[in-house]
């Protein structure tokens, strides 16, 4: 059920017949962006690289509410690259807790030793030395950049590409996949100067994040609603509603080794086969996500008995 809206606007086409004014849009974006923007704790004056980089990395898949309290923790206890690659890998899974995905905790810890050991423990700058980074990828290293270094990059995650539908594509929805044309749509959209690039970037992401959400935007609420050409063509519906595929959680292999990193990370030591075993009814599912976790780097087998990497 959609939320109520305003009846569509429609501005005056420019001389290229463009109904969308993106000098306006970013403008507007910015001053709504530093009156409500979210006091999240990387966003801080004292916050450094390296802490901007965990958050991108604990924020991937994950909602940021979910996300503060363990970063604050995290970097209070690991403040730089150096002290997370010298931790116990046990204590880093047992701190990245719930936060879904533990793989990412392991490549971070891997990133941490490249950063300490080939970059003196000092976060790079340059883009392509970000992508270097274990578990860094192109969205990953234009966020460092941007919220980092507040250097020109070009940042485009879900929350980005969906305001860039909206507004400038006059669809629901971007596809279930990025394109081609989105990456060159979010490359011109980008000022080419730093400091209104790095605005832009932190600006339309947080517009995506808390107004022009996917499934209940706040269209009477959106700074931008009238510079938005999914508005002005009265809303039209996702043209691709037919290709998204949601996964539940109940019932899953997601849900069994969650479960199974749950009672590892709270075990003092090592967890027994048996007591294993009793974690799920479904033993070939079971046998099946504890070989994956085994694969995967974050559960250890002794004779027979469970635990988390040292």
């Amino acid at each position: 059920m959609r939320t109520a809206r305003p009846a569509p606007f429609r501005p005056r086409p420019d001389e290229h017949g463009t109904p969308l004014d993106v000098d306006e849009l970013r403008s507007v974006t910015g001053e709504w962006f530093a009156r409500t923007a979210r006091p999240l704790p990387w966003r801080a004056a004292d916050r450094t690289p390296w802490g901007v980089l965990v958050s991108e990395v604990m924020s991937q898949q994950t909602p940021v509410a979910r996300v503060a309290p363990v970063w604050v923790e995290w970097m209070e206890r690991w403040p730089d690259a150096a002290a997370l690659a010298a931790a116990p890998t046990a204590d880093v899974l047992r701190a990245w807790g719930s936060l879904g995905y533990p793989r990412r905790a392991l490549r971070l810890q891997e990133c941490a030793r490249v950063v300490a050991e080939q970059h003196g423990g000092v976060v790079p700058e340059d883009e392509a030395d970000l992508l270097a980074l274990p578990g860094v990828g192109t969205y990953t290293a234009a966020a460092v950049v941007a919220f980092a270094f507040g250097r020109r990059s070009v940042v485009l995650d879900t929350n980005v590409r969906r305001v860039l539908a909206r507004t400038v594509s006059g669809v629901a929805l971007p596809a279930p996949s990025p394109t081609a044309a989105e990456a060159a749509l979010a490359a011109a959209a980008a000022p080419e100067d730093d400091d209104a690039a790095a605005l832009w970037a932190a600006s339309s992401m947080e517009l995506g994040a808390v107004v022009c959400t996917a499934r209940a935007p706040r269209c009477d609420a959106c700074p931008v609603a009238g510079l938005c050409a999914w508005r002005l063509a009265g809303y039209p519906d996702d043209e691709h509603a037919s290709r998204r595929r949601s996964q539940g959680w109940a019932g899953t292999d997601r849900q069994v080794r969650g479960r199974v990193m749950g009672a590892l990370r709270a075990a003092d030591g090592h967890v027994p086969r048996a007591r294993v075993l009793d974690l799920w009814p479904d033993r070939a599912q079971l046998d099946r996500c504890v070989a994956s976790l085994v694969e995967d780097g974050l559960v250890e087998q002794t004779d027979d008995a469970y635990h988390l990497p040292a």
